[in-house]
């Protein structure tokens, strides 16, 4: 497992470095040596954040923990990427033997982020991965990355959908219209 911890509107310290690797370890059973697990630490209005990305058994796990101090959201959200793992290892381990392509290309890079001052214009540009799946395998990874939607091929049209939590808590999903 490679570990990469980078900060976000300050430095880490080589104390923090050292915690964060030290906790990280523990889920090296988990995952492949050559996975890479992307930890994202920073402060936003007075709150630590820690924000944990990888690869999984070619699904993207991500989770994110708000604390008032850094060393708890560390702590809550390793064990959190942990629970994820265990609750999706059967599915995962099922998987393995059909169709799951293990992939080290990043979901959403940070290095091609566009900034413009004004509102309304783009802030951010984030790139998905466009392996056909089925809306079960999209309902899955919109889970596992925490969001309220997910863009995705369809395996069966071969089109781009949009799959989205409604507030009544059930799911939408938007599909292009061929009549125009």
């Amino acid at each position: 497992m490679r570990l990469i911890i980078t900060g976000k509107g300050f430095e880490v310290s080589d104390y923090l470095e050292d915690l964060v690797t030290k906790k990280a370890e523990k889920l090296e059973r988990y995952f492949k040596p050559d996975t890479e697990v992307r930890t994202m630490l920073s402060i936003q209005r007075g709150r630590h954040i820690c924000e944990v990305t990888t690869q999984f058994a070619g699904s993207t796990l991500r989770c994110e923990e708000r604390s008032g101090d850094m060393y708890s959201a560390v702590d809550a959200c390793l064990k959190k990427l942990e629970r994820m793992v265990r609750k999706y290892r059967t599915r995962f381990e099922k998987n393995l033997h059909e169709k799951i392509v293990y992939s080290d290309e990043l979901v959403y890079d940070d290095e091609d982020d566009d900034v413009v001052e004004e509102t309304g214009e783009i802030v951010r540009r984030k790139t998905f991965p466009t392996k056909p799946m089925s809306v079960s395998e999209a309902t899955e990874q919109m889970e596992l990355l925490g969001h309220n939607f997910f863009a995705f091929v369809n395996e069966k049209t071969s089109e781009i959908n949009i799959l989205y939590k409604r507030y009544d808590g059930g799911l939408g999903l938007l599909e292009p219209d061929e009549a125009n």
